[in-house]
């Protein structure tokens, strides 16, 4: 999967998030324990914001993009109907594998994400397909393109980690204490660790693989003794001491030709279309019309 697609799916993922979002934010009735009455959401002294005019503010900054997301999941959908265009379950596990060895942790915790992201990219794919369903594609093409970019498709064994990172080896023995008693490895990360941009995610690096110079070596040789969810003894860094923990794990894979040939004709269809990716081109045809006019591009 190339760069820009990756990048689809993180919008996508953004968006989904913001349509549970609001859907959460109408059917809610109060803040529990707060005081706050089921028609106000805040009180600031003897001011308040009503519970309406935030439902406004909400529709008014992402009403719009949420809507024109929500139609584009039916129009994908109506369109894989009509030209009975599917996507097999092996190819999702395929692209979500692709996905997390570029993933760079974005703060979430990925497990609540998974069945969100095995979506977006099944969307993803259909709308692929339903794109370049009149394009032709030669085996030659899809071959050649194969041969010459083997190494996309080799997927390392590959470890989700989280880190903290502290000076010595006594706060490091401290920390591994607190998380044996019960502490939250996010919560010590975030109020313990010198590695600012990791603390600010609750210590989350990512997927890291043996191919990876950005952390040392022995976070690779330590993650492959732990269990999901199990924390490291302390490990001596350049920057002092750290703790990881394994949150996740995949194996390493090479794909033949034959698991990755209509990822490939995707690929090569949409490059030789040269047209945005995007279901907005199929509106006319699923005849929407929607709530901020008939408009595609509103």
């Amino acid at each position: 999967m190339k760069p820009k697609q990756l990048w689809l799916v993180i919008a996508g993922l953004i968006l989904l998030n913001c349509i549970t979002a609001v859907i959460f934010f109408s059917k809610s009735v109060g803040v529990s324990g707060s005081g706050v009455s089921g028609e106000e959401v805040a009180t600031i002294g003897n001011d308040s914001i009503s519970r309406q005019s935030w439902l406004n503010e909400l529709e008014e900054r992402y009403g719009q993009d949420v809507l024109r997301d929500m139609i584009d999941q039916k129009v994908i959908e109506q369109m894989a109907d009509k030209y009975k265009i599917s996507i097999p379950k092996k190819e999702i596990d395929q692209e979500l594998r692709m996905n997390q060895m570029m993933y760079t942790s974005n703060g979430k915790d990925k497990p609540a994400d998974q069945k969100k992201w095995r979506q977006q990219i099944k969307s993803n794919l259909l709308l692929d397909d339903i794109l370049t369903k009149d394009v032709v594609v030669s085996n030659k093409e899809i071959k050649t393109y194969y041969d010459r970019n083997k190494s996309l498709f080799n997927i390392p064994e590959s470890f989700h980690l989280s880190h903290i990172v502290v000076n010595s080896m006594a706060e490091a023995k401290k920390a591994v204490k607190e998380l044996s008693g019960g502490s939250s490895f996010r919560a010590l990360a975030m109020e313990r660790s010198i590695d600012e941009f990791s603390s600010n995610l609750g210590g989350d690096i990512g997927f890291v693989s043996d191919e990876d110079e950005r952390y040392p070596a022995q976070y690779i040789k330590e993650a492959k003794k732990l269990k999901k969810g199990q924390w490291s003894k302390p490990i001596k860094t350049d920057q002092g001491y750290a703790i990881i923990l394994l949150q996740d794990k995949v194996k390493g894979q090479t794909y033949s030709y034959q698991d990755v040939k209509n990822q490939i004709r995707r690929q090569i269809a949409l490059d030789q279309m040269k047209t945005p990716v995007t279901a907005r081109t199929f509106w006319d045809e699923a005849k929407v019309n929607w709530f901020y006019g008939n408009k595609k591009d509103n």
